[in-house]
């Protein structure tokens, strides 16, 4: 019995389910929308709002802890300064889910996924100088 473990496995081992669902949260907080399975979705929301809430706060600790997870120095700047400031005043629900329809092909539910965000906040596109 599989009491008490969560998640979904996807028909994946474990590494390439990660790669998958970091790849996918990552572009979340990228483009602020992506399309994709219903399952997917449901598995990257629960991520994505725990690094939203993580990064509420903003401390070395969890610039660090954040970091861990996206590997990208300026994904986490731009998540600490543009996207965790506009859920200053939030418990929750970042997300929203929205149905599209059956995928051409195998039918699969597709939804897309967005942040609830006022504004469009653009794409980190160059590095920016941290530190030194």
């Amino acid at each position: 019995m599989n009491h008490r473990i969560g998640g979904r496995k996807f028909g994946l081992p474990s590494d390439q389910r990660r790669a998958l669902l970091k790849g996918l949260v990552r572009s979340l907080l990228t483009y602020q929308t992506i399309k994709t399975t219903e399952t997917r979705a449901k598995d990257i929301r629960i991520i994505a709002e725990k690094i939203i809430t993580t990064a509420r706060v903003d401390t070395l600790h969890n610039r660090r802890q954040t970091r861990k997870y996206l590997n990208d120095e300026t994904l986490v700047h731009h998540l600490f300064t543009q996207i965790a400031p506009e859920f200053k005043n939030s418990t929750g629900g970042y997300t929203r889910m929205t149905k599209i329809g059956p995928r051409r092909g195998d039918a699969a539910p597709i939804v897309q996924l967005e942040l609830l965000i006022e504004r469009e906040l653009g794409l980190p596109t160059a590095p920016v100088k941290i530190g030194r």
